[in-house]
């Protein structure tokens, strides 16, 4: 089984070639190559047995343009991979034992090899340009492909954008790697950040909520995480995080981006007017305004219109896509925070296939790479199992509740969950407090804070969020510190049981 990947990955190598030959001798070119370079390389690493750590991490044995050279590449990586000695002799010996060596050249090529470098002074900077002459021949083959598939006329237009955009992408997450920090720079980054945390007096250090007592204890969105909200259908998600996106956007000008791939854009927008005006829903939707209430509609929506807010309603949006249109808009508008609602309706795009459970788990990777890229805060919305219905005794959902894949929760680096009690039919708590408006935002893992349940008010006509008023009743503000008049919630992250196989 293992030959046969060999040999067809060593057919696609030279169809790939030959694709790029024929190209470049249609514009009269070479293919982009260092051959020279590629013996002088290969020559330094078998007189110089520290070399190859220098280079190990930059090349892999399809970056070699000539076939001999790449297999003396793969030799030297599986005496690597041994820890055995690297010379020479032992690269021929392990040609020979692999059946390779006379396409490698023979023992001649090999010991010329050494003769074309004095030293591995150099060898790094060789290596990052082969890499590169690497790269454009994977460019050429992939405009090629392009070509050829753009003239197809049963090709989708869109399929091939998505086709094109993950290509792409592949070749940067193959080949572009982020070399390592000291820890004196980082030292110094970090010291700069509680520096500039301490001129914070408001304890804010990522982009704010807009919710008091939610900001207290996450001090706002941080960058590069990914952020879980997650509840039923009906508990007010989309609600929430419009609520969020306004507040983050007309209160502290902070550039949101939001990809609805359930709402349209438009919808959210009439949503968004009607929480702004305070203006029932309903009523926008009819138009039966009085004069004082159009007055009302213009005057609030003022700041709603100026607000660095920016709306993308793709339906079945895939990773590739959004890490495209999250890059534009970080490089043309800056955006601080990007919400996703919501993420089981994403896919995961290119030719990805297996069961949904592992489609998930490429989503929830993707976007945590995309925070980490952008190094910006992603909201993503998600939908619970039906377990939390049938579940008995208390409908507080709970980390096994998250549907079809616990790399959600692995992922992420704080899930909350929406809980109204009025949904349930609970006009009262377990303390007897009327439950009248309110939504319980339960914090239930976060990476770099306390788990908490941070009351806030629903307006249901409005679909509106806002902080909890303390003038009708103290609402349960519950901690998982330890301390006088809280109530210690265990965390579930030790005995969850995946709900794979919930209907949809």
């Amino acid at each position: 089984m293992e030959n046969l990947k060999i040999t067809d990955r060593a057919a696609k190598r030279r169809n790939g070639l030959a694709a790029i030959s024929t190209i470049a001798s249609e514009h009269g070119k070479v293919p982009p190559q260092a051959v020279e370079l590629e013996e002088a390389l290969l020559g330094a690493l078998m007189l110089e047995k520290d070399a190859l750590s220098a280079v190990i991490d930059i090349l892999q044995p399809e970056c070699f343009y000539k076939d001999a050279n790449r297999m003396i590449f793969e030799a030297i990586q599986q005496l690597f991979s041994k820890a055995e000695a690297i010379d020479i002799l032992t690269v021929t010996n392990e040609l020979k034992k692999s059946g390779n060596l006379d396409v490698a050249g023979g023992p001649y090529y090999i010991s010329q090899l050494t003769n074309r470098v004095a030293s591995a002074a150099n060898v790094e900077f060789h290596a990052r340009i082969i890499l590169q002459k690497y790269i454009q021949r994977q460019l050429i083959s992939l405009g090629s492909e392009m070509i050829r598939d753009g003239f197809e006329e049963t090709n989708d237009a869109f399929d091939l954008l998505d086709k094109a955009g993950e290509n792409l992408f592949n070749i940067t997450e193959q080949n572009v790697r982020k070399n390592y920090d000291r820890m004196s720079t980082l030292l110094s980054q970090a010291i700069r950040e509680i520096e500039a945390a301490r001129n914070h007096t408001d304890g804010l250090t990522g982009v704010p909520t807009g919710f008091s007592k939610l900001d207290s204890v996450t001090s706002g969105w941080q960058r590069s995480d990914l952020d879980i909200i997650a509840a039923r259908p009906g508990m007010g998600k989309t609600a929430f995080v419009l609520s969020i996106a306004r507040n983050a956007a007309v209160q502290f000008n902070k550039p949101v981006a939001i990809f609805s791939l359930e709402m349209s854009s438009l919808q959210l927008v009439n949503r968004l007017i009607a929480a702004e005006a305070q203006l029932s829903a309903e009523k926008l939707k009819k138009g039966n305004l009085e004069d004082h209430e159009w007055q009302q509609l213009n005057a609030k929506i003022t700041r709603l219109a100026e607000a660095p807010l920016f709306i993308d309603d793709t339906p079945a949006l895939s990773v590739f896509e959004l890490r495209a249109k999250a890059r534009r808009l970080k490089q043309q508008n800056n955006i601080e925070l990007i919400i996703v609602d919501y993420l089981q309706l994403m896919t995961a795009g290119g030719d990805s296939k297996g069961n949904r459970e592992q489609e998930i788990s490429t989503i929830s990777r993707s976007l945590k790479s995309i925070a980490k890229e952008l190094n910006v805060p992603v909201i993503a919305l998600s939908q619970l199992s039906r377990a939390v219905e049938n579940r008995g005794g208390s409908k507080r959902p709970q980390l096994s509740d998250l549907r079809e894949s616990g790399a959600i929760e692995q992922d992420a680096d704080m899930v909350m969950f929406i809980y109204r009690p009025e949904y349930y039919g609970l006009d009262v708590d377990e303390n007897n407090n009327p439950t009248r408006g309110l939504a319980e935002i339960i914090i239930a893992k976060h990476r770099n804070g306390a788990l908490v349940d941070v009351p806030l008010r629903f307006i249901d006509k409005l679909a509106k969020f806002e902080d909890w008023e303390t003038n009708d009743f103290d609402a349960p503000f519950h901690s998982h510190e330890e301390g006088p008049n809280t109530i210690t919630r265990s965390s579930r992250m030790d005995d969850i049981e995946d709900d794979e196989n919930q209907p949809f």
